[in-house]
């Protein structure tokens, strides 16, 4: 079982994000177990402070080490990436961070404990990215106000590859991403709607043929939006 545990100062924007779909039936199932855990409750000051103004000057606010790394601590049972249990990734959501792709969520599908540290206001003392973190996270060359919707991104990409979470074993394996290109079109009933009609190879139940078809258009659709993957490629 993976277990995910979300560090941030707005616990109820989860609240209902995780309760539908794959996310919901895995947790049933028991594959996964999610909590989002408020950073303050790691605070022992009188006003629960976890930001503080940033050295040096600048705007806005910094999220201060001390609560995050208590938080890690009490969650782990380390406050030092070296001492982790093994199968334990705590990852910092940030611009920063390297950028979250489907290789990236096989790496923590396959981990027993991954703790998500939600980033807010100008960013999280670099300590805690120098000392604490096994990984630093971007899902993409953007800001956003905070991790939280980041860390909703990495959950649901990551327990799509945990076997038992898709109906389908080979869902997860015929995905955008997973070969490295996009996927191919998909169409469904009606044959024909508004003039448009389903490519004839669909239609002829020539599993060879529409394979064929099938890595072509995935080439094509490729080429066309996401040349960057066939240079990788």
């Amino acid at each position: 079982m993976l277990r995910f545990d979300v560090i941030t100062i707005f616990p109820d924007f989860f609240r209902g994000a995780f309760d539908y779909g794959i996310i919901r039936r895995a947790q049933a199932a028991g594959l996964i177990e999610i909590a989002a855990r408020d950073l303050r409750e790691w605070t022992v000051d009188k006003h629960r402070m976890v930001d503080d103004r940033p050295f040096g000057g600048g705007d806005g606010m910094v999220l201060k080490p001390e609560p995050i790394f208590a938080a890690v601590e009490d969650l782990t049972g380390a406050s030092e990436r070296d001492r982790y249990a093994a199968g334990t990734r705590v990852v910092l959501l940030s611009p920063q961070g390297r950028a979250f792709t489907q290789a990236v969520a096989r790496e923590l599908s396959e981990a027993a404990h991954v703790v998500l540290i939600c980033g807010r206001y100008e960013g999280v003392d670099e300590r805690v990215a120098e000392a604490l973190v096994t990984d630093e996270i971007s899902v993409g060359d953007y800001v956003l106000s905070g991790g939280e919707p980041a860390a909703v991104v990495v959950v649901d990409a990551v327990v799509r590859l945990i076997p038992g979470a898709l109906g389908s074993e080979t869902s997860a394996v015929n995905e955008s991403f997973s070969e490295g290109m996009l996927d191919y079109p998909h169409y469904t009933r009606p044959p024909e709607f508004r003039g448009m009609r389903v490519p004839d190879v669909l239609l002829t139940g020539h599993h060879a043929e529409i394979a064929r078809w099938r890595a072509l258009q995935a080439l094509k659709k490729t080429e066309r939006n996401r040349p960057d993957l066939l240079e990788k490629k």
